[in-house]
Parts: C-alpha cells; sequence; structure tokens
C-alpha cells in the first residue's frame, strides 16, 4: 500500500468537494480485488417513493457513523404519500457525504448514483459529473418505463452515458433468484431490491453490516420471515459484489479520528436533536415538558418523538388544528410547564393571535419552526428560510419576540436549550427558526455530559412582592426584575397569587385592565426594552487573513458558506466569515462588525430578508445571494457568488 496523500488544494476543497481524492491503493495477491482508499465520497440512491431509498440511505448513514467517518446527509423527497410510479416527480432520492475528516455539507455533486429505474436516472444525470460511478438497475429499462420519462431510447444502449462508469445491474432479477427459496410472492420479493442495493454499496465501501441486520431483526419482528428475507437480500447484494467482476475495485474510507473532539458520538438528524435538546432543557430546569402541536410537514417527527418519552415528564397532545395546538401550549405555560408548540410556515400564521397573547401575557412559550417551501401549502417537503419576516413582525401591534436559529443538525439540540433559557429567563415566547434541510439532515453529535447543560432552574412566585403605602403586602403580577424586566411567573393556585390574564393591555405593576394612552406607551416600550435587553453572546469573526469582504449568514447556510469560504481561502482568497445564531436581539458588537469591512454579503434562502433587516437597523450597504428553489445551496456555487464580490 503506498502512503501517498492528497494535495495541500485537495486537502483544503476536500471539506465538501466534488470529486473524492484517491489516497492509497492496495493490490491483493491472487487475483482478488484492489482496494484503494479515498479521503471522501458523495453516494446518492434515487428511486421511486415506494423503493425505499430513505430507508436504504438512513441505514447506510447509522452504519457510516458507527465506523467513525464524518457525514452529512440530504433526504429529498416529493410531498405525495405515493406519487405516481416511474415519474418523474415521483423520484426520492438520498445524498450521503461521509469523509476521514471535517465536512459540512452533503456535496455538491455525488460521486456514485444508485439508479433504481429510468426516472430516477433521468432526474438526477444533471447533478452527476462526468467520470463518476453509476449502479443502474437494469430491470426496469423496459420500453413502457423509458417511454414515460422522455426516453425514446434507452440511455444504457445509445452511448449518451459514455463518459459515466456504468454498472448495469439486474437488481429485480438478482433479488427474487436470492429469496427463491422464501415462501413470498414475486412482488413481495422485489421489495427487498433495495437491501441488495444496500449490501452492494456495503461491501463497496467497507460498510459494518451488524447494525443492519439487527436493524431489520427488530424492524421486522413480529414478522420474522420478512426479516429473513430482508437479512438473505441484504447479504445477497455484498456476496455480488465479492464475486461479480464488474465491479473491480471496492473503496475505504477510514474514520475521520481527527475530526471530532473525545467523547460519545451518534448520528442525529435535526429534529431528532432539537426533541432531545427539549427534554434536556425541561430537566435542567426541573419543570414538566408539555409539547401541544398538530401535525405538518417537516416539524412532525418531533411530536412522534417526543411522545415516546412520557417517563421524563414529557406530556404531547395533538391537538385538532394549530390554533388549538398553541392555546393548549400557552395554558400549559400559565401552569407552569416549559411549553412547546411546533409548526411550519402556514401553522405559524394561523398561530400568530396566540403568539401575541404569549407576549401580552409575558409567559415563556417555544413556538418551533420547521421551515419549508412557501408561500401558502408551497413545498412542503421542500427547504427554505423565508420566515424570518413572519417571525420578526408577523403579529398585530408591537409584539417582539426573540429568535433564535440553529446552524446545522447537531446544533438544533443547543438551540433548543438557548431558546428554553431565554424563554424561561424573560418570560417570553421565543422563536426557533430550523428549516427542512436540517430537520431531515443528519450528521454526528457528541451526547453531551451532564455537567456541560445549563442550569435553566426557574423560582416561581410564592408569595406577595409589594407593599402599598398603607403597609399592606400584596402580588403585584406585572413587577419586574430589574435586571431582565421579566414579570413574576405565578402558578395558579398559589394561595394569595390571584391575578387577571387575557390580551387587552394591562397596567403596570397590578395587571388590571387598562384603557390609559400612557400606560399602553410605557408598556410597549418596556415589552420592547425587555427583549432589547437579552443577554446574547457577541457574534464572533473567523477572519484570519485581514479580509476587506464579510460573508454573513444565519440558520441552515452555515455549512455550504464556510465550505465555500474554505475553497476561496485554499486558492488564496481573504475573506470573513460571521454567522448569526440570535436574530432578535442582534448581537450587540454587530454593528461594530459589519462597519468594519468595505462589503458584506448576505446569502439567503429566500429574497433578502436578513439583508433588509441589516441594511435598515445598521445602514449598512449589505449585497443579497438569494435561492428559492426548494434544496440548500452546493459549496461551488457560493463560491463563485463570493468571488465575484470580492473581485466586485
Amino acid at each position: 500500500m503506498t502512503s501517498q496523500v492528497s494535495s495541500p488544494a485537495e486537502q483544503a476543497d476536500g471539506t465538501d468537494g466534488t470529486d473524492a481524492a484517491v489516497v492509497g491503493e492496495q493490490r491483493k495477491p491472487g487475483g482478488a480485488k484492489d482496494v484503494r482508499r479515498l479521503d471522501r465520497v458523495i453516494i446518492r440512491f434515487a428511486g421511486d417513493s415506494g423503493d425505499g431509498m430513505q430507508l436504504t440511505g438512513d441505514r447506510f448513514t447509522s452504519e457510516t457513523a458507527s465506523f467513525g467517518n464524518d457525514l452529512s446527509t440530504l433526504p429529498n423527497f416529493p410531498a405525495e404519500i405515493r406519487a405516481p410510479a416511474g415519474t418523474l416527480p415521483g423520484v426520492s432520492s438520498f445524498q450521503l457525504h461521509f469523509a476521514d475528516h471535517d465536512i459540512l455539507t452533503p456535496g455538491d455533486a455525488p460521486n456514485v448514483l444508485v439508479a433504481m429505474n429510468p426516472a430516477a436516472l433521468k432526474a438526477n444525470i444533471g447533478d452527476v459529473p462526468r467520470g463518476a460511478e453509476i449502479i443502474v438497475n437494469t430491470d426496469e429499462f423496459t420500453k413502457r418505463a423509458m417511454q414515460k420519462v422522455g426516453y425514446a431510447a434507452s440511455p444504457l444502449e445509445d452511448g449518451s452515458l459514455d463518459g459515466y462508469q456504468i454498472h448495469p445491474v439486474p437488481l429485480t432479477t438478482l433479488t427474487v433468484e436470492a429469496l427463491k427459496d422464501f415462501d413470498l410472492t414475486r412482488k413481495e420479493a422485489e421489495r427487498s431490491k433495495n437491501m441488495f442495493a444496500l449490501g452492494l454499496l456495503s461491501w463497496m465501501y467497507h460498510r459494518p453490516t451488524e447494525g443492519t441486520e439487527k436493524f431489520l431483526k427488530s424492524k421486522f419482528a413480529k414478522k420474522p420471515d420478512i426479516a429473513a428475507a430482508n437479512i438473505a437480500a441484504f447479504r445477497a447484494g455484498w456476496n455480488f459484489g465479492e464475486t461479480t467482476e464488474d465491479f473491480a475495485v471496492s473503496y475505504e474510507v477510514a474514520p475521520a479520528a481527527k475530526a471530532f473532539p473525545v467523547g460519545t458520538y451518534r448520528n442525529i438528524s435535526g429534529n431528532l436533536a432539537l426533541s432531545y435538546g427539549l427534554v434536556s432543557a425541561s430537566r435542567q430546569a426541573d419543570l414538566p415538558l408539555f409539547l401541544g402541536s398538530y401535525p405538518i410537514t417537516p416539524a412532525s417527527d418531533i411530536l412522534h418523538e417526543l411522545s415516546k418519552h412520557k417517563n421524563f415528564g414529557v406530556r404531547t397532545f395533538q391537538a385538532e388544528d394549530e390554533i388549538a395546538g398553541i392555546g393548549a401550549a400557552l395554558g400549559a405555560a400559565f401552569g407552569g410547564s416549559l411549553a412547546v408548540t411546533t409548526t411550519s410556515g402556514p401553522g405559524v400564521a394561523l398561530k400568530s393571535e396566540t403568539i401575541g397573547l404569549a407576549v401580552s401575557l409575558e409567559l415563556p412559550l417555544l413556538v418551533i419552526d420547521i421551515q419549508r417551501g412557501g408561500p401558502s401549502t408551497g413545498l412542503p417537503t421542500k427547504t427554505e428560510q423565508a420566515d424570518l419576516l413572519q417571525a420578526m413582525f408577523g403579529r398585530n401591534g408591537e409584539a417582539p419576540v426573540p429568535i433564535v436559529a440553529p446552524r446545522t443538525p447537531a446544533d438544533c439540540f443547543d438551540a433548543a436549550l438557548e431558546a428554553a433559557r431565554i424563554a424561561l429567563t424573560y418570560r417570553t415566547p421565543v422563536m426557533l427558526l430550523s428549516d427542512g434541510y436540517l430537520a431531515n439532515g443528519s450528521e454526528p453529535w457528541r451526547i453531551p455530559e451532564l455537567e456541560e447543560l445549563p442550569d435553566l432552574t426557574v423560582r416561581f412566585a410564592q408569595g406577595p412582592n409589594h407593599t402599598l403605602e398603607d403597609g399592606s403586602e400584596v402580588f403585584w403580577p406585572y413587577k419586574r426584575d430589574p435586571q431582565t424586566l421579566a414579570r413574576p411567573w405565578a402558578v395558579p393556585g398559589t394561595p394569595g397569587l390571584e391575578h387577571r390574564i387575557g390580551g387587552i393591555e394591562k397596567q403596570d405593576g397590578t395587571g388590571n385592565i387598562s384603557y390609559d394612552p400612557a400606560n399602553h406607551d410605557f408598556m410597549v416600550r418596556t415589552r420592547q426594552a425587555k427583549i432589547d435587553g437579552i443577554d446574547v453572546p457577541d457574534v464572533e469573526v473567523d477572519d484570519p487573513h485581514g479580509a476587506r469582504t464579510l460573508v454573513l449568514g444565519w440558520g441552515s447556510t452555515y455549512g455550504p458558506i464556510t465550505a465555500a469560504v474554505r475553497r476561496l481561502r485554499a486558492a488564496g482568497e481573504p475573506i470573513a466569515q460571521a454567522h448569526l445564531r440570535h436574530l432578535n436581539p442582534f448581537p450587540k458588537n454587530l454593528g461594530a462588525v459589519l462597519k468594519a469591512y468595505d462589503k458584506v454579503v448576505i446569502p439567503e434562502m429566500n429574497l433578502g430578508q436578513l439583508a433588509t433587516l441589516i441594511r435598515a437597523r445598521y445602514l449598512v450597504d449589505a449585497h443579497s445571494y438569494n435561492q428559492v428553489n426548494g434544496m440548500p445551496f452546493k459549496a461551488e456555487q457560493l463560491a463563485s457568488a463570493l468571488k465575484e464580490a470580492i473581485d466586485g
């Protein structure tokens, strides 16, 4: 085996590049197959919605995580429960980027495409670079199936794929043959072809197999014959790779030993990390967790996950609609729970009046918006970050709400804890803006030690807090903490702490109904001052070369922006980077940071919402770079745009 390593340019660009760098090759004696060592690989599984591509990708990801690679994933599927078979709108795909070093995105383009039918090939071939490997299920390339997607002739025979390394594999036939001894119909046997493909890819990239077999036994525990059939198909795929002459080379991607701090890791999606963050926050606050929610893509997984954790004092309520969900959550907040409601953009619109009520009542409430393409129903399964202005201003009257945005799937855990800290400390609803890319994507996550978690302990009001002129002691529900401007949290049923509740304006201190103009002016300004005074960390700037151009991002654009910045620096271009977690209030040093640069570029998956806020607040001529196609930015695309900004 050679000890060859990739060049400095490859190493720098290799973080999220298109082509995998070959870092070593081993030739086996006696005619055995060669093994090549790569620093990274991008694989895309694609097929019909019913072909199990998400499950296949998820299993490959889990085994890759257990092996110790760094990874990033991009599930991509249609909104229909079962789109028409064999059609372009029905194609579902799962892209996985894994490496022996730190990576940030699912990759711009796949090195390997697994196409289960003609529709999958046609829908994805435009993203596949020349020279890449394409594994094709030839059984599905019938005349009818090809005509359905506009192929006049077979692309496997007309020369249109000559620039690629094509591996024609009769996946369906091989799967049925492997399962001939099982008491299954042909249709039932064909359903296991995704496991055959997974076995083949597992051999090809030396992935562990024990976890997948254990998973299949557990998933089909009540149907042991189906479990056995899927395991047999999985093993048959592995054996096919080992024995066929078409696959002369297999590949190794070493664990990313230097990419991670020491600790215990697991693969985690954004929604799962958010769920764990919420449970952790409730435990750190010693409060029961209540989720009032209505199912909506792509937020529903949080409801599903939290419903499993009753043993941690979690209570989930699936309401009849969005308004009932947040109404129940706000009631739970009034009753002393850590209250949460989850939704996506259309649901935020329906919840807006109750969010305003929470602002008026000054109660802690977490409103989690997993953003998706809009407007209206829009693109339910595609990503977008176009709810920022809705989160900032989407309520009647002056109703300021803090806004927190995670930047990676694993960061959703910390963002949930931070949102809970703000809500509980300052007695306010908090908006947490994740999105479909983070929610469904996954990456390794270091499980924190208990002592690393913040102390979120809450002190409820226990008795009178104000002395009247006559010397009597009373409870004033709107008497504020002088540091945080938070009002006391009085749990119903505590003797002597009875007070009015409702949406009509309150009198300062007493909480009595008030129509006094001066009081309303004071309360509006006080609520705004409370939000403006929230203690948030300064924004950190990554600028090792004294650049003149700053790229500013928020939310899920972190990965593509950072990958693009690394590419530019590897090419000798100085550029600075900063990323916002807190969008309301902004970090106190943000204005000074922005004015220290000649140019500020803000990439967003919207038409310039953060840029609008930055220009209005700081009078900085921020430049937008926008995309609203339902997919995350590609690193190469961003690098080109940022290079133009530097040169412009």
